[in-house]
């Protein structure tokens, strides 16, 4: 049999309804603040409190110095004391020791009792916000249980109280107290009083919450609620359409004789609820959105200043069923649709039109191809206007007439506004990728420049070349945008710059035979091999430096500059070459180029075959042979005083890295 404790602490959990961890914090949290009256703790003494669930026991731990003679037993105690808690440690070290008072139990019932209350309090609140913060958006019920000043109090679960304000309702209902009502969870706020929780049953989200829970079709995922539209207690405007084939939204929403939508109109104090199908196509959605009213025509214009505009036409006699009481109907469809809707009879749009071919240069070059018609026109409606009956071939011509013009004029623009496209498209394929992938910041203009354009959309220097290239006015227009700021981003794009895009060579591929392609392959080596050839017998520019005498001690000691001409080759033999002899006065004060076509014999170089088997291979391929390449040499110029001459001397390089005389 469970203890009065156990006992207790069960009719707590279930009468608060909180967690048990919950409870039995908030118990122990009561016994230490009760430990610390009774003894008269410090709050920087650590203390703890541990319960029994089961029989209720309470013991308190708190952290004591180890001593070897304890003068105050609130904070110290002895070694021996403390090893029974602790076996390794010793004098100067903190333990946490059993310090339960022998009447804790009474003291703790009587000081504990505030502390337990406010604990649990503050519980039940934090879980109370938790519970529904979670369905915020979501229809919950309570039992009416006070009118105060037109705000309607509700008791919800968790013993916690919403309120319904006077605008949140909807108007002309009429509540009662202990009535239970629905509404959507609207907020939840934290306060010192506990969460405060808003409902309402005027929000467009309240009337789609009671379609999802009336309609299994939404619900399930087959039909979609698109668009909402609504003014409580009077009349609602709801767009689904299907997400499965088959399934026929506006019926499944509507249910067998309305028994679905009856249900949700009288939650709703009988407020009217049209449920329109969702179409992709504007015209066609805008057409729709304006029943039960009978529609002639949908002409869209999205270059409109502002947002974008639908002139509707319909008949005379639909006139004011189209625009609504007090224009209810119009507006519900405008908000439905995201359209601002302009509602126009068909004789009213047939005298704007009139006016407009005369005066609206967009409109008055369908004036001389319609001129035959424009005269017919003009005669019914001065028919119309003397108040002599019109026949409906009459209003059928009119129709026809607004119809014709105003699909024009709308093929006109989307022309354009593909011209404008394709222009763009020129523009930006002709600025480079890196471009678009740098952000406006590294753009030598001001921060707050970069801010303004930011703000209009224009986050890379790719945007702001390509819209400065299509129209500048536009940045210009923009607000702390002036000519000073134009002439800096002009001169940061100007200052910047980027690689060119390289276009992909394009080969073009032609079919062969076999036997072609062995052609082919062989015609490529041969001119591979002869290429080959050619490269390496370059002739590489020799160079020789003639020193200038200018003192006889400089001509006595001799002068001698040496130059490596050629391309390094091994040699394996080494001939002897002729000595040359140059008069010192016919190179004087010569350049190189000059010497080399003077005396060319100085620079001449011999030229051996790469090898024999070389030469082989081209006579059984009938290939040219192989050019001789050129021996590696060093040329050495000395002048010679006795017999006043500059004699050249050539060296060969053989095999090895040392460098042998040929001449001496």
């Amino acid at each position: 049999m469970k203890n009065e404790f156990a006992l207790a602490f069960n009719e707590v959990i279930e009468d608060k309804q909180l967690p048990r961890e919950v409870i039995l914090e908030a118990v122990e949290a009561a016994m230490v603040s009760a430990y610390r009256r009774a003894v008269n703790a410090s709050n920087a003494q650590n203390i703890e409190a541990r319960i029994d669930p089961e029989t209720g026991e309470v013991s308190i731990l708190a952290e004591k110095e180890v001593v070897d003679v304890v003068q105050d037993e609130r904070t110290e105690v002895s070694l021996e004391v403390a090893r029974k808690y602790d076996s390794d440690t010793e004098i100067g070290a903190l333990v946490m020791v059993e310090s339960t008072p022998d009447d804790f139990g009474r003291v703790a019932a009587q000081t504990a009792r505030q502390v337990i209350q406010q604990r649990i309090r503050e519980a039940e609140r934090d879980v109370q916000f938790s519970h529904f913060n979670d369905q915020i958006g979501e229809i919950i019920s309570g039992v009416i249980q006070a009118i105060t000043n037109g705000n309607v109090t509700v008791g919800l679960d968790m013993k916690a109280e919403g309120v319904l304000p006077y605008k949140e309702q909807i108007p002309g209902e009429r509540f009662r107290i202990h009535e239970r009502i629905r509404a959507l969870l609207l907020d939840v706020k934290q306060s010192p009083r506990g969460p405060q929780i808003t409902l309402s049953r005027s929000h467009r989200n309240f009337l789609r919450r009671l379609l999802e829970n009336e309609v299994p079709e939404i619900y399930n995922g087959f039909v979609e609620i698109r668009s909402i539209a609504r003014e409580p207690g009077q009349r609602s405007k709801v767009a689904v359409a299907a997400l499965k084939p088959g399934v026929d939204p506006v019926g499944a929403c509507v249910g067998i004789r309305g028994v679905r939508i009856q249900a949700i109109v009288r939650e709703l104090n009988d407020e009217k609820i049209d449920v329109i199908e969702w179409n992709p196509d504007p015209t066609v959605y805008i057409n729709k959105a304006l029943s039960p009213a009978r529609v002639s025509g949908v002409y869209l214009n999205e270059q409109a200043r502002g947002a974008k505009t639908a002139t509707v036409v319909v008949p005379e006699d639909q006139l004011s069923l189209a625009i609504g009481r007090d224009g209810q109907n119009a507006r519900l469809a405008a908000k439905l649709t995201a359209w601002r809707i302009d509602i126009k009879s068909l004789p009213e749009a047939v005298s704007d039109l009139l006016n407009k071919l005369q005066k609206d240069p967009v409109y008055a070059i369908y004036a001389e191809r319609e001129a035959g018609t424009i005269a017919s026109v003009e005669e019914i409606m001065a028919k119309k206007a003397q108040g002599r009956p019109v026949t409906p071939e009459e209003y059928q011509v009119l129709n026809q007439f607004v119809d014709r013009i105003e699909r024009s004029v709308i093929e006109m623009r989307q022309k354009e506004r593909r011209e404008a496209a394709e222009e763009r498209k020129a523009v930006v394929d002709a600025i480079p990728e890196e471009a678009f992938e740098a952000p406006i910041e590294e753009l030598e203009i001001s921060q707050r420049i970069c801010t303004l354009l930011r703000e209009a959309g224009i986050e890379t220097i790719g945007d702001l070349m390509a819209q400065m290239q299509i129209d500048s006015d536009r940045i210009l227009a923009l607000q702390g945008i002036g000519p000073k700021a134009m002439e800096d981003i002009q001169a940061a794009l100007a200052n910047v710059s980027f690689a060119a895009p390289v276009a992909p060579v394009e080969v073009e591929t032609v079919a062969e035979t076999p036997a072609e392609a062995e052609a082919v392959e062989a015609e490529a080596a041969a001119e591979m091999d002869t290429e080959a050839v050619q490269e390496a017998a370059e002739v590489v520019e020799a160079k020789a430096v003639v020193p200038e005498v200018e003192t006889e001690e400089a001509v006595e000691e001799g002068v001698a500059t040496e130059e490596v001409i050629g391309e390094e080759e091994e040699v394996e033999t080494a001939e002897e070459e002729p000595l040359i002899e140059v008069d010192e006065a016919e190179i004087a004060d010569r350049s190189l180029d000059e010497l080399f076509e003077l005396k060319p014999e100085i620079f001449e170089i011999e030229i051996d075959s790469e090898s024999e088997e070389d030469d082989e291979y081209a006579d059984r391929k009938g290939l040219p042979k192989r050019k001789k390449k050129k021996k590696k040499k060093f040329v050495e110029m000395e002048y010679d005083p006795d017999k006043d001459v500059i004699i050249v001397k050539k060296k060969r390089k053989r095999g090895d890295d040392e460098w042998t005389d040929l001449d001496i």
